[in-house]
């Protein structure tokens, strides 16, 4: 039995709010709770506003704001003595520097949360932290060293009932069965979380669960039932304002076209994909958008040697920022295209030598 999702994130004066409150909303409350906190010395609860200002402006693309809100959460927390309140701080820090593409940064920070979430007996901050970290590994194809990590924190979130982290585990581990192959598990498991979420009352959740249905029904050749749980989805991701899952949103629905073979729309939605995680400064979605692009255009009759170029960019790319599942995608993208990859010298194909 699960209970009803809440957003431990939301601290403070602000622990009214939910995890459905849209993200524009939550930034206005918090900043006005921040000022307030700020003019009555308290820094304890200029930290716990802090972070929820953080975690809107992270959400919402605003990784400038997002990156100054979690430093000064942090230090507003250390000036308070407040171990609790650093780990949460650290956490949203990790958080966004994993969007950002910085995965070492985020190894860093949430090994960090972790442990002073452990020192200042915040369970649920060193849970968060921890999830962390499977993500950040799982994201980078590490997926030998962090699937027993996801499974133990699928294990303790089943047994306290926390709705929401049992759905963020489903969707870890999902993702691995789906990147590996196993199509049938990843299925099962998208649907479990779409449903615990649903009853939950957690649309963020959920959303990012139908994104994932509509992949596997995608590769299972039923595009149009794929586009309608995007299209559900997407409604949720607009309301709530998550720019971040909109935009994968965007990119997984022109997964869905290409596979059906519509490359002209799917161009387009590539396109409109990209342009969104530009605009929030997020490298790793803006290569996979870029790779479906190069595809797509390849697919629309572009030239051999600007498809091979773009491709070799982009594994480059993928290399630098650690990302080993989305680089095998380029070297399979160049077997699919039949474009073979530019001649480059040892000492340029091996970064390390």
């Amino acid at each position: 039995m699960h209970s009803k999702a809440f957003a431990p994130e939301y601290q403070g004066a602000l622990t009214d709010l939910s995890v459905n409150s849209s993200l524009t909303d939550v930034l206005a409350k918090g900043t006005r709770h921040l000022r307030a906190a700020q003019d009555s010395g308290s820094q304890q609860e200029v930290a716990r506003s802090g972070l929820a200002v953080a975690e809107a402006h992270r959400r919402l693309g605003n990784v400038k704001e997002a990156d100054q809100a979690w430093k000064a959460s942090y230090r507003a927390a250390r000036s308070a003595g407040d171990m609790g309140a650093m780990a949460w701080a650290l956490w949203s820090g990790g958080t966004l520097a994993r969007q950002r593409g910085a995965l070492a940064l985020a190894f860093r920070l949430l090994g960090l949360a972790a442990e002073m979430g452990k020192r200042g007996g915040d369970v649920v901050a060193r849970g968060y932290s921890l999830a962390g970290l499977a993500e950040t590994g799982r994201i980078q194809g590490d997926y030998q060293a962090v699937a027993v990590l996801h499974e133990q924190l699928l294990a303790e979130a089943r047994k306290r009932g926390e709705a929401r982290h049992t759905v963020w585990a489903l969707e870890g581990i999902a993702q691995i069965h789906r990147n590996t192959g196993s199509y049938d598990t990843a299925l099962a498991m998208f649907e479990e979380a779409a449903e615990i979420a649903g009853k939950a009352d957690d649309r963020r959740g959920r959303a990012w669960a139908l994104r994932g249905m509509a992949d596997i029904v995608s590769l299972r050749d039923d595009p149009e039932r794929a586009l309608a749980l995007l299209a559900e989805a997407e409604l949720t991701c607009r309301e709530m304002k998550l720019s971040s899952a909109l935009a994968y949103n965007h990119k997984m629905r022109a997964n869905v076209l290409f596979r059906a073979r519509r490359y002209d729309e799917a161009r387009e939605v590539y396109e409109e994909a990209l342009a969104e995680f530009r605009a929030m400064s997020e490298p790793r979605g803006e290569a996979l958008a870029r790779l479906g692009l190069v595809k797509a255009l390849a697919q629309l009759g572009r030239d051999h040697a600007e498809t091979a170029a773009d491709l070799d960019e982009l594994r480059r790319t993928l290399d630098r920022i650690g990302l080993r599942h989305a680089r095998e995608m380029v070297d399979k993208a160049h077997a699919e295209l039949g474009v073979a990859p530019l001649a480059t010298a040892a000492g340029e194909e091996d970064g390390h030598r």
